[in-house]
This record gives C-alpha cells, sequence and structure tokens, in this order.
C-alpha cells in the first residue's frame, strides 16, 4: 500500500469557492475508487487560496480480483433436446465476449439457467491513477469558472501545477499543457519558490516551511489567535476584545495562506454613526472585526488579518487605516442625509420601487400590510393595534435612504435607527427592524409581538399576491423565496403560540390586493395547501414522525397552534399498546365502512350484545371527548378515546357487519362510521405505522 497526494495549485480562489470543493474532491473521489475496487484508507483534504489537496493513505497497489456472474437465457432456452446449446445461449455469450462454451447450467429460484462466471485480474493502481486524477479534476465545479489562454477546460482560477504523487512515485497526466510533477509551490509573498515533495507524509510540514498553512482547521485557529493577540498588543482601552464573527473568520481563513493579524483605530467621530453601519462596513467591504469593550460598546478599532508578515507593522495599520477612513466617511455622509428627512417623508417616494411588475409598488404594498397587520393585531395583541399599524406604515421606508442603498443587508436595521431619531415609539422602532426576521431558516425570530405582527403581514402579503398572479414554485424555480417566506410564518406563528386561521389570513390579503390576482376560494386552498406541505417537512426535519405530522395535517391543517398540540398529543400516546390497537381497528374500520358517510344509528336494530356496549361506550367517549376538545385538551381526549378499545376488539370478534339484513348492515356501518368520525376530530391515526 502506498499513500496518495494530489494538488491543484492556482492562482487565488474565491474564499467561497474552496470548501465546497474540497467536499467534492474528497466525495468523488470515494466514489470513482468504490467504483474502480481500489481499496484505501483513511482521506483528508487540504486547501488555501492557491491549492486544492487530496492526501489518502494506503491505497492499495492494484484494484481487487473482479468475478462477475453473469445470468443468462433459461436452460430451456438455451440448451436445445439433443443438450446442445441454442442461438440463444451463443448470442448472450457473444455479446459478453465469450465462448458458448464457457456457459454452465446452475439453479436458481426461478429455475434452471445459463450463467458465465467471469473473473478478471485487478489492474495496477498506478495505470488507473491518471485518469482517476483527470478525472477529479474536469468535473469539480464552482459557482463561477473561467478559461485563459488557449486552454480548453474551464476552473475557478488559472491552473499553475499539479503535485501527484503515489508513494514517491509521479502520477503521470497532463492538464492544457501542464505536466505533473513531485513540486508544489510556498507562499507568494514570503517563499515564492518551488520545493520537492518526497511523499504526502511531509506534504504539509514542507508547506509549512515556506510559509503555508494548508489544514483549514488549523489555519483557522491560527485566526483566531492572531486578532485576539493583534488586540491585546494595542495600544485600545484595556477591556479591548474582538468581536468574533465566526462567518466572517471563516472567510478570512480562505483568503489567506498564512494569517498575520494588525490592529488599528479610526476616529471616535464615526462612533455616532449605528453600530451596525460601522460592523457591516467593515465586514463586507474589508473583511475586518470590530472591537468591543467588556459591556459589548464598540470602540474605534478593527483588526485586519493580513496574508503577509512586514518589517513594519506601522505602515501596513496606517494603510488599513486609510482605506477604512475613505468608507466610514461615505458611511457618515449617508447617515446625516437621511437622518435630514423623516421615515414619513421617505414613505410618500416609495412608489418610485416596484415591488412586483403585476402587483405593483412598495407604497401599495404598505398600504396592503398596514390593513393586514391591524387584521392580525385585533386577533394576537388587540391593545397593540396601533403600534403594528405604525410599524406598518413605516416598515419599508428607509428602502428609499442612501445607507441601505449602500447596505442592502440594513435593511430594518436602518429603519430602526431613523425611527428613534425621529422620536418613533421604541416598539415601532423595534418591529420596524425585526419585521425582517427570520432572516433564513433557523435564525432569530421577531423578539416582540409588534415585530411578529408586522412580519406575518409581509410575508403572508408577499405569498398571497405572488399565488395570485399564478408565479409558481417549482423543484428549482422559486424566485420571491415562497418557501422560506412560509416556513418563516409557521416559525413565527409556532413561537407566538396564537389561534390564527392560515386560511382566513390567506384570503384577507388577497383581497386587499383586489383585481390585481386570482382572489377564488381555489386560490387560498392551493396556498394553503403549499403552506401545510412546508409544516410537514419542517416537523419531520426536526424529528417528528411523519406518520403522526400527516395523522393530524391529513385532516384538517389551518391553525399552527393547534396542529402543534394535537401533534404533540398522539406522539405523549403514540407507544401506548391499547393505541396501537386501537389505531390498527381504525384501519379496518375504514375498509369496512368504505364511501358510507351516513351517522345515524337506531339501537332498537341492535342484536347483538357487543354492538350495544360498543354504542353506550361510543355515547360515552363522545360526550367526554366533545367537550375535552372545545377546550383543546387534545391528551385527554385521546385517553378518553382509548376507552373504546376493548368494545371495538369485542365488536369486530363477535358481530358480522355485513349482515343479510340490509337494516342491519346499514345500521352497524353507521355506527363505525360515527367511531371514525370521532376519532378524525383528532386526527387519521391510520397513518401512524
Amino acid at each position: 500500500m502506498r499513500d496518495l497526494l494530489y494538488e491543484i495549485g492556482t492562482e487565488e480562489i474565491p474564499a467561497g469557492f474552496i470548501q465546497p470543493a474540497l467536499k467534492q474532491l474528497q466525495e468523488k473521489f470515494i466514489g470513482k475508487a468504490a467504483e474502480l475496487k481500489i481499496q484505501h484508507g483513511k482521506i483528508e483534504v487540504k486547501g488555501t487560496p492557491r491549492r486544492l489537496a487530496i492526501l489518502v493513505q494506503g491505497v492499495a497497489e492494484k484494484q481487487d480480483d473482479i468475478r462477475e456472474e453473469l445470468i443468462g437465457p433459461s436452460a430451456q432456452a438455451g440448451i436445445d433436446a439433443d443438450g446442445n446449446f441454442t442461438k440463444a445461449a451463443a448470442g448472450f455469450a457473444r455479446s459478453r465476449g465469450a465462448e458458448v462454451s464457457d456457459l454452465k447450467k446452475v439453479e436458481t429460484e426461478k429455475g434452471p439457467y445459463l450463467m458465465l462466471v467471469r473473473e478478471m485480474a485487478g489492474k495496477d493502481t498506478s495505470t488507473l491513477l491518471p485518469n482517476l486524477l483527470k478525472e477529479l479534476l474536469f468535473e469539480l465545479s464552482f459557482p463561477k469558472s473561467m478559461k485563459w489562454g488557449a486552454n480548453h477546460h474551464s476552473f475557478a482560477r488559472p491552473i499553475q501545477w499539479l503535485l501527484a504523487l503515489f508513494g514517491q512515485d509521479i502520477v503521470d497526466l497532463e492538464h492544457d499543457g501542464i505536466v505533473s510533477s513531485n513540486t508544489s509551490r510556498g507562499h507568494r509573498f514570503l517563499a515564492n519558490t518551488t520545493f520537492t515533495v518526497q511523499d504526502a507524509t511531509v506534504y504539509e510540514e514542507l508547506l509549512k516551511k515556506h510559509f503555508v498553512v494548508a489544514d483549514i482547521a488549523i489555519r483557522r485557529a491560527m485566526v483566531v489567535e492572531e486578532i485576539k493577540k493583534a488586540v491585546a498588543e494595542s495600544a485600545l482601552h484595556g477591556d479591548a476584545s474582538v468581536a468574533v464573527d465566526e462567518d466572517l473568520v471563516d472567510l478570512v481563513t480562505n483568503l489567506v495562506e498564512m494569517p498575520f493579524g494588525v490592529c488599528g483605530r479610526f476616529d471616535e467621530k464615526f462612533l455616532q454613526v449605528p453600530d451596525e453601519v460601522l460592523i457591516t462596513s467593515m465586514r463586507e467591504h474589508q473583511k475586518y472585526f470590530p472591537v468591543i469593550n467588556n459591556k459589548a460598546e464598540l470602540l474605534p478599532g478593527f483588526v485586519a488579518v493580513n496574508n503577509t508578515r512586514v518589517k513594519d507593522p506601522d505602515i501596513t495599520r496606517k494603510g488599513h487605516q486609510r482605506v477604512l477612513r475613505a468608507r466610514l466617511e461615505d458611511a457618515l455622509f449617508f447617515y446625516k442625509k437621511d437622518c435630514d428627512s423623516s421615515l414619513e417623508e421617505k414613505r410618500t417616494r416609495l412608489d418610485g420601487i416596484i415591488f412586483q411588475a403585476k402587483l405593483g409598488t412598495m407604497q401599495e404594498k404598505v398600504d396592503r400590510l398596514v390593513k393586514l397587520s391591524r387584521i392580525l393585531a385585533e386577533k394576537i395583541a388587540p391593545e397593540k393595534v396601533d403600534l403594528a399599524s405604525r410599524a406598518a406604515h413605516l416598515c419599508k421606508a428607509d428602502l428609499i435612504s442612501d445607507m441601505v442603498g449602500e447596505f442592502p443587508t440594513l435593511q430594518g436595521v436602518m429603519g430602526a435607527s431613523y425611527a428613534e431619531n425621529d422620536k418613533e415609539p421604541t416598539e415601532v422602532a423595534l418591529a420596524i427592524q425585526e419585521h425582517y426576521m427570520p432572516k433564513r431558516a433557523g435564525a432569530d425570530l421577531p423578539s416582540s409581538t409588534v415585530g411578529a405582527i408586522v412580519a406575518l403581514a409581509d410575508r403572508f402579503d408577499t405569498i398571497a399576491g405572488c399565488f395570485g398572479i399564478g408565479q409558481k414554485v417549482t423543484g428549482t424555480a422559486d424566485p420571491f423565496g415562497l418557501r422560506r417566506l412560509s416556513l418563516a410564518v409557521l416559525n413565527i406563528l409556532a413561537d407566538g403560540g396564537w389561534d390564527i386561521s392560515i386560511q382566513e389570513i390567506v384570503h384577507k390579503a388577497l383581497a386587499l390586493y383586489g383585481n390585481k390576482v386570482d382572489g377564488s376560494s381555489k386560490t387560498v386552498a392551493t396556498i394553503v395547501h403549499f403552506i401545510q406541505g412546508r409544516f410537514v417537512n419542517d416537523c419531520v426535519a426536526k424529528g417528528i414522525e411523519q406518520g403522526v405530522v400527516e395523522a393530524v395535517t391529513s385532516v384538517e391543517f389551518d391553525n399552527v397552534k393547534d396542529a402543534l398540540d394535537r401533534i404533540g398529543a398522539l406522539q405523549a400516546i403514540r407507544n401506548d399498546q391499547a393505541f396501537e390497537v386501537l389505531a390498527s381497528s381504525y384501519k379496518r374500520i375504514r375498509n369496512i365502512i368504505k364511501d358510507n358517510s351516513d351517522t345515524t344509528v337506531s339501537p332498537e336494530l341492535f342484536n347483538e350484545e357487543a354492538e350495544r356496549a360498543l354504542y353506550v361506550m361510543f355515547q360515552e367517549v363522545q360526550s367526554e371527548m366533545t367537550a375535552l376538545l372545545n377546550e383543546q385538551k387534545y391528551g385527554e381526549a385521546l385517553k378518553a378515546m382509548l376507552k373504546m378499545k376493548q368494545p371495538v376488539d369485542g365488536f369486530f370478534d363477535s358481530v358480522m357487519v355485513m349482515a343479510d339484513d340490509a337494516a342491519v348492515r346499514t345500521n352497524r356501518l353507521n355506527l363505525l362510521t360515527a367511531i371514525g368520525e370521532l376519532i378524525l376530530k383528532i386526527g387519521d391515526i391510520s397513518k401512524i405505522g
């Protein structure tokens, strides 16, 4: 066995491309090795902006020997009465490159058949690797690729060298004029030379000597250490520390091959700008980390991570400060200019922004949001109707601001800041910021009731509008993110625990569009069904048994809180033996009653004690369950339902449902139908496996 090392050296690859490419590299190698039956040990992938590498331990010297058993025609079709092979047998052998005499008669589950057994010795791995490695290179995909020079194949960035070693032997391959070798290259600035790699075991150590840290996890830890060290060594406030943004750490890690931190300062006058603006400006444009004190307050400092060490850090520091100052001057200018006009005034200019070509302007959307927020507030928190209406009235006004034009990710954040500047109520300002939450699956939900109300109104309006104009959501096409918006609605409603009818709100959201959309009951049903699908998927993704979820949603889905309460009750009783028996009996009930819908029962037609006992218990349970269901006490209602388990068993043991007497038969079917409908008031338990 030998180790395999394969490094693709390039110009600087965008940071966001590296991790996905390494994942592909590993997965594709595993797949190809399995296909070729090449045994191997542990796999590691390494990456920097200038290289993608895979190291595979213990690769077998040759692929496994292959033994194939190929079933051909039946013996009856392949051997004639005289015991000779037929044309069918000869054709099968010829199609597999074998002689008809190689066929053997074997017994199978289907009877005697002809079989061809082929045994092929495995090829040397060294002869298979050139093609395998070349395929790996060709099959890597990136969000954006490029071609350069006269090359025929695209890649994330121009390929500069290929290092390919099987043990200490070079794997011979060529790509667009670049021939593989046993050499790699060091850091572009600190060790811009080539060096020889003997084998995979010394690869990382040699890179480190040439100022390259190829292991992403190690390099990431070094980034964190460097930024903390830079602040500790700075002249900033004694309790200063770095506000570590994990996503930014990941990004910076893949921007450098060896990290070097430097701490800089900016003028305190910029602190009058909202913290989010300063942080966003540092993060998005410059990839700088902000500095805070022990109260999490922003200090006039930042940390940059360089890809090279310099003799005089002060020169680098001043360079970063000069670049950042220009950015912050722009931010301060935009902020002051935005504060010259109120959100109310900005709102009047929303008619210049198109929400959707068929659905009108953003100003029209805001007018709808005010009405829909009022409707929701009256149901959720009547005392906050005016606050919700005001927040909805102003929630999109910051789209007009210069700051949001420069930093689109700050929409809502700037609206809240400008609302505070305009002396709007605190709850209104917070709701303006929170109505964009959650921004993605798993992200924070609105913390305030008013924020949640406006967030719901915003999403219901978009969902209704898009479906109302026939916007289709397919497997790949969801331009307005309707799946994400529906999931946000579900999570906000679940978090609030409010009794809200989705169907009712969708109907009213469609009505607010007037004749711009199809507001028919069919559209309402389509939207509710779509949201239901997201609900089922989300519940299952959270570990809830699909059968339990579908037991509830297949009967009724309109109120998220109610659906979750029913699911919780079913989960709690799911493994009770009596419930399992009753669920099995209910499946039998459904099969028997089929399309029968009449629930009128005539006790005088009973002629079996078991059916009388079942009817008496049904009436008792029906009365008890109705009272409990009215109070949404689903767990207790399910326990009451279990009382029917024994009478139902007794009924099926001693009563012939399909009696000869038509009246008796119908009466028994009606009794079972009534029991089935009672059970369905909680859920279709037949769907629980």
